[in-house]
C-alpha cells in the first residue's frame, strides 16, 4: 500500500494519544504492546531462572512454580527465555526502525525537493535495491555476510529504508509547489530551512504510521531469519530461534513452538492495531 496516497499530510497533534485511547482496538493494541515492553524492562527482576542455564536433568518439564511455562529440550526455563528474547527481538526492531527513518527521510527529502540529476540518481539506487522482494533480499544479504544478530540488523536496514525514501519523496513532490513553500523561497529561506522547518513537519504523520506498521513486519523478518539460522545463534534467547529449537519436538511438545509463536503474534497484531488507529487519527479525510 502506498502510504503517501492514503494520508493527507498534517503534523501530529498533541491529543494523538488521547484519541488513540478512545478507540477500543487501538487502546487494546497499545495496552498489549505496553505490557510486553514493561515485561522486557523489568524482566531481569522477575524471571525465576537464568535464560542460558542448561539443565539436562530438567529437560521438557511441565509448567511448575519453578518453571512457569516448563522447560525446553535442554532444560532451560521457557518463561525466562521468552522474557529475555523480547529484549532481543524488540531491541533489534527498534534499532532497525530508527536506522531506516534516519536514512530514508533525508534521502526522500533531498530527492523530492532538489529533483533533477540528484533525484534521478537516488531513485535509480532505490529502484535497484527494491527490485527484489524484501525478504528474499534480506536472506541473500544475511547469507552473504554470515549468520549473526549484527548482520541480521544490517540486512534488514539495507532493504527497509527504500519504502521510507519513496514515501517521503512522493510527499515532497506534492508539497514543494504549494504556496507556503514558494513563499519561503521568495522570503530568502535556504534549502535547509525549507526542508527542516516547512517540509519535514508534513511527512511526520505518514512516516509515524508507516513505522508503526513496519515494526510488526520487521519482527516477522527477524523471527523468520533466526528460524532459518541466519540471525540469533544457538543458546541466544530470541523468539525466532526458539521456534527453530522447538521444531523437532512439535509433535511431542508443541508448547516449545506455541509460546514464542504467540509472543510474535501478539506484538505484530498490537503494532497493526496501533498503526490502523494512527492512520484514522492523523488522516484528516478519515476523520
Amino acid at each position: 500500500m502506498n502510504v503517501s496516497t492514503v494520508f493527507r499530510q498534517s503534523p501530529i497533534r498533541r491529543n494523538t494519544w488521547r484519541s488513540m485511547l478512545r478507540d477500543p482496538m487501538t487502546a487494546l493494541g497499545t495496552g498489549i504492546l505496553a505490557i510486553i515492553i514493561l515485561l522486557t524492562l523489568i524482566g531481569p527482576f522477575i524471571v525465576p531462572n537464568d535464560s542460558l542455564a542448561v539443565k539436562m536433568s530438567e529437560r521438557l518439564q511441565s509448567p511448575s512454580w519453578q518453571y512457569p511455562l516448563g522447560t525446553d529440550h535442554l532444560g532451560r526455563c521457557i518463561f525466562s527465555r521468552l522474557v529475555a528474547g523480547a529484549k532481543t527481538t524488540l531491541g533489534i526492531s527498534a534499532f532497525v526502525i530508527i536506522s531506516v527513518t534516519l536514512i530514508g527521510i533525508p534521502v526522500g527529502l533531498l530527492s523530492g525537493y532538489v529533483g533533477g540529476r540528484v533525484d534521478a540518481l537516488l531513485m535509480r539506487v532505490v529502484d535497484g535495491v527494491g527490485a527484489l522482494p524484501e525478504f528474499i533480499l534480506a536472506i541473500a544479504i544475511s547469507g552473504f555476510l554470515g549468520p549473526s544478530l549484527t548482520n541480521l540488523m544490517l540486512s534488514i536496514v539495507l532493504v527497509k529504508w527504500i519504502g521510507y525514501a519513496r514515501v517521503v519523496r512522493s510527499i515532497v513532490l506534492s508539497e514543494r509547489e504549494k504556496e507556503y513553500v514558494l513563499a519561503a523561497r521568495v522570503a530568502g529561506c535556504s534549502t535547509w530551512t525549507v526542508l527542516w522547518r516547512h517540509l519535514l513537519p508534513q511527512i511526520i504523520s505518514p512516516v509515524v504510521v508507516l513505522a508503526a506498521l513496519d515494526i510488526g513486519k520487521i519482527i516477522l523478518i527477524i523471527s523468520a531469519l533466526s528460524y532459518l539460522g541466519l540471525g540469533a545463534q544457538p543458546s541466544a534467547p530470541e523468539w525466532g530461534a526458539m521456534l527453530n529449537d522447538g521444531r523437532p519436538y512439535f509433535q511431542t511438545v508443541p508448547e516449545l513452538m506455541i509460546y514464542p509463536g504467540v509472543a510474535i503474534m501478539l506484538v505484530v497484531v498490537s503494532c497493526n492495531l496501533i498503526s490502523d488507529g494512527l492512520r484514522h487519527i492523523l488522516d484528516v479525510r478519515s476523520r
